[in-house]
This record gives structure tokens, C-alpha cells and sequence, in this order.
């Protein structure tokens, strides 16, 4: 009887020193209103012209105790793969000419920018130094007005995993039912595991109707946590039927298991470290092994004792 009470008080030791940690962190989730505005806001189009993939600017003389401006447009940065790069043109160059006009001031770079309105060629007069050459830039339009951007759909990247459009449908009344029908499924999403599939349509949550996309999201995302278990309402084929789920859960790992003084184990994902002592002996431990990320240390009795590590840097 003594050595049954002495396996429990034992088992019950174990168990009491066992705990876990989720094996990654549940994301948080920032959630967007019902209407969302994706473009500027003013909706004004761009301005329309060329770019001549450069910055210019005053022709300032480069001596720092007589400081004079001089004639011609300082380059000051040239864009890569831009058209005065293609023809030549690098910073510091200084613009001389443009189609045998002089230009002495940036404003005419700009102004020449936005009364261009077809595709055409410039001929720049350059000085490099005290060379002077001719780069004759090759320019195209922008666009007057960049496309809007244009909404794909709602998506809820932690519990269900999946995207989802507003759906509205016609019930058996002839009412209005709204749903949030699944246009995509992300890694790991639950739903593919309880057969639900794209087009389908979420119609409730544990009998709550569904009033949108987002309203969907934002129900999960307020009401419930990782692992919950959930029925969804699901309509496929005109057929409706309620299916259980159990949401994304980011699984667990045994972060710590002692049985005093014969055996320790801890681990933590941040920071990642592990540690096992075999043998704690208070001052020291038969055995001790110590990772830290890829660092790792081996001890025997506290006289021997190895590491390993990502060694130094050295410059050279």
C-alpha cells in the first residue's frame, strides 16, 4: 500500500510541474469598417505629361567662398531607368539647352513636363565639366487618371483563414438573405477540413445571421478565440445545412516537465531557449544541456563543459 501511495505522490509531483505554451502566437487583427474608401479620397485624377526621370535644380556655383549661379538647370538626381538616364544624363550635369531654348530655372523642366501631351524626343545641350554634348531624351505620357483600385474581398486571415464576398439571396418568401459567400481559401483553414468550399455561402454563426463579409469577420473576430467550436450555417445548391467547426488553433508544445531533483525541461518560443538538467544537485547538475537560439552548451558534473555558437566575425 505504501509503494501504490508512493507511485501517486509521485504522478500526482509529475503532473503538477507539466505545463504547455501555444506553439505560435495568435496574430491580432486590425478590422475594417463596412465601407471602405481604397482610393485617395478626392478621386481627382493626376496631373497628365511626361516625366523626364531627373531633379533639377538651381545652377549654383560649387565654391563654398563665392557662391554665384550660374546659367543652365543643376541635374541634382537622376532616376534610374528613367529617360535622361537612358540618354546619358548623370547628377551634376548641368542642362544648357532644351531644343535650342535656354533654360536657366527647374520651373522649366516642370512646365515643359505637363504641356507635353503625346510621345516625342527633346534634345538637351549638356555640360559635364567643360564638355558640352547633345542627350536627346525619348519621353511617353503618363496616364491622365490611375485606375482605381478595386475591392477582391474580405478576408479573415486567423480563424477561418479564408476570403469572403457579401452575397445577397432570396429566401423561400421571396426575402432578402444576406451571406458571405467564400472566394478563397487561405493555408491551414478549417473550413477546408469541414468541406466547406469556394462558393459556398455563409448564411450564420451558431444561428446568427450573417449581414456581410465583414460582418462575418468582425463576428468571429469580437466573439470567439482560436480553437472555438462553432456551427456555421452553409448554403450550397440552394441547400442549406449546419455544419460544425472547430476555428484555426495554433496547436501547443510542452513548455515545462519537472520531477524534482531528477529531471527538468523548459522551453520557451520567445526567447528560444531550452534547458535540461539531469540531476540537480542545487550547485550543479549531473548533466545540463542549454540551447539559445543556435547556440547550445553541454555541461557534465560542472568540470566539463562544451559550446557551439555562430563564432565571430571577423573583418577583413
Amino acid at each position: 500500500m505504501r509503494s501504490i501511495n508512493t507511485v501517486l505522490l509521485c504522478l500526482i509531483s509529475l503532473s503538477a510541474c507539466v505545463s504547455h505554451e501555444p506553439l505560435q502566437r495568435v496574430p491580432t487583427l486590425s478590422l475594417s469598417p463596412e465601407n471602405v474608401v481604397l482610393s485617395g479620397g478626392t478621386g481627382a485624377p493626376q496631373t497628365a505629361g511626361i516625366n523626364f526621370g531627373l531633379t533639377g535644380g538651381i545652377n549654383e556655383s560649387d565654391s563654398l567662398t563665392n557662391i554665384s549661379v550660374l546659367p543652365g538647370i543643376r541635374v541634382r538626381a537622376v532616376a534610374p531607368g528613367g529617360a535622361a538616364e537612358r540618354a546619358g544624363i548623370r547628377a551634376g550635369d548641368v542642362i544648357l539647352r532644351i531644343d535650342g531654348d535656354d533654360s536657366n530655372h527647374p520651373d522649366v523642366l516642370d512646365a515643359l513636363a505637363v504641356q507635353t501631351t503625346e510621345a516625342r524626343s527633346f534634345d538637351f545641350e549638356v555640360r559635364r565639366n567643360t564638355t558640352v554634348f547633345m542627350a536627346t531624351l525619348n519621353v511617353t505620357p503618363l496616364t491622365d487618371q490611375q485606375t482605381a483600385p478595386v475591392e477582391l474581398y474580405r478576408a479573415d486571415p486567423v480563424l477561418l483563414r479564408a476570403g469572403f464576398t457579401t452575397e445577397l439571396l432570396r429566401d423561400s418568401d421571396g426575402g432578402r438573405v444576406s451571406g458571405a459567400r467564400v472566394v478563397r481559401l487561405f493555408d491551414d483553414s478549417p473550413l477546408a477540413s469541414a468541406d466547406i468550399r469556394t462558393n459556398d455561402i455563409i448564411l450564420t454563426v451558431d444561428n446568427r445571421p450573417v449581414e456581410s463579409a465583414q460582418g462575418l469577420v468582425t463576428v468571429l473576430a469580437q466573439n470567439y478565440t482560436a480553437g472555438d467550436r462553432v456551427t456555421l450555417g452553409v448554403s450550397r445548391d440552394n441547400a442549406v445545412r449546419y455544419q460544425g467547426i472547430d476555428l484555426w488553433h495554433p496547436g501547443r508544445k510542452l513548455s515545462r516537465l519537472s520531477l524534482w531533483p531528477l529531471f527538468s525541461y523548459e522551453s520557451t518560443a520567445e526567447p528560444d531557449q531550452t534547458r535540461i538538467r539531469v540531476g540537480d544537485l542545487i550547485l550543479f547538475s549531473l548533466f545540463s544541456f542549454q540551447r539559445n537560439g543556435a547556440e547550445r552548451e553541454y555541461n557534465i558534473l560542472g568540470l566539463f563543459r562544451t559550446a557551439s555558437d555562430y563564432g565571430e566575425l571577423i573583418e577583413e
